[in-house]
């Protein structure tokens, strides 16, 4: 069975899903209680459903902070559970030089559309841009920066993220060696968000941890390397993401392959060409990626294999066909796929 907390933000949305889901399982002969949506204001509905006995795992999306809350409570229970928390990323996207000099225009205008697409509310938005120094990425920065000024402040989802977004965005701007190239200051609605982009020297973004923590919302901070020295520093301090991304060319991937390959280890996500804005839910999506950006890397939280969090393997050995389960009996009832000694079939045994 599974057991939903309603977002108080949007509660209507959440009805709605909520009423589908119940009519499929009815329609598909599933048990009764088998879903379950609650709503109920603060922290104490969320506390008391991890501290449940009857609670065997935990699904979360949302702040770092939230996550390790949960991830605290459930480890303290009498019987420890699983919880599965996709939480804070940077998502960083690294411009290779050939890809820069070809392109540097139209790569600021798609990545202006990507910080500010749904408010910056995506928790793959690329809060890090990070480049080798020259007249490219000057001219990338002035290009992002003229789109950013003339994009138009929006509303954020509640007043919670609004506040928080401001405030985390203005801790950025204050850290050293960090300064402001463009934000759009126009009329701010209730609840709403100015975008902005920052710049940073590698020197100062290394000697700063804080500069990798997530500003949810339009923000994103430039980080300038010297060279490819410094960028595979830069690589190298990234904490776990769940995207990185490469924009490049041929003779950029082969220029810098040992630098994608140290980022391989830093996502759950590699990303060539394009944005980390926008998840699909299909097969080959995985949406997780080493701490901080979730509990456990080896799960995804969106696609068909996000079920497997929540599938406990038993295996039947020397059982008697008649008390295995109809998926497992030789005759093969229901006619479904299964890998029998290493190969897959559909037919009885």
């Amino acid at each position: 069975p599974v057991v939903v907390k309603a977002h108080n933000s949007h509660l209507q949305t959440n009805e709605l899903v909520s009423d589908a889901i119940a009519k499929a399982a009815e329609k598909t002969g599933m048990p009764d209680g088998v879903y379950s949506s609650l709503a109920g204001e603060g922290f104490e509905l969320g506390t008391t459903l991890v501290k449940h006995p009857k609670t065997k795992a935990v699904a979360f999306t949302g702040s770092l902070g939230g996550g390790m809350a949960l991830y605290k409570m459930a480890i303290e229970r009498d019987e420890p559970i699983p919880v599965f928390a996709e939480m804070g990323s940077i998502n960083p996207v690294i411009f290779l030089p050939e890809k820069l000099k070809a392109e540097a225009n139209d790569l600021a205008k798609t990545y202006a559309g990507s910080i500010t697409l749904g408010v910056g509310q995506f928790c793959t938005n690329p809060g890090l841009l990070i480049g080798i120094e020259g007249a490219e990425l000057d001219q990338f920065c002035d290009t992002l920066a003229s789109e950013i000024s003339a994009s138009a402040a929006a509303t954020m989802l509640n007043e919670g993220i609004a506040k928080s977004y401001s405030k985390n965005k203005e801790t950025s701007l204050t850290q050293n060696g960090v300064k402001l190239i463009s934000s759009n200051n126009g009329e701010t609605p209730r609840n709403g968000a100015n975008a902005a982009v920052a710049r940073v020297s590698a020197v100062d973004f290394l000697s700063n941890p804080n500069l990798q923590q997530e500003v949810f919302g339009p923000y994103s901070l430039v980080v300038t390397c010297k060279d490819q020295s410094q960028l595979d520093e830069v690589i190298a301090q990234l904490t776990g993401q769940l995207t990185i991304t490469f924009m490049g060319t041929e003779k950029d991937f082969e220029s810098f392959e040992k630098q994608i390959q140290a980022a391989e280890k830093k996502t759950g996500r590699l990303i060539y060409n394009g944005v980390p804005t926008g998840v699909e839910v299909c097969a080959s999506m995985q949406h997780g990626g080493p701490f901080p950006a979730a509990t456990d890397s080896r799960f995804t939280s969106v696609g068909s294999d996000a079920i497997k969090r929540f599938a406990r393997p038993v295996a039947y050995q020397n059982a008697p066909q008649y008390l295995l389960p109809d998926e497992l009996k030789n005759e093969n009832p229901n006619g479904i796929w299964r890998s029998v000694d290493g190969h897959w079939t559909n037919q009885g045994i």
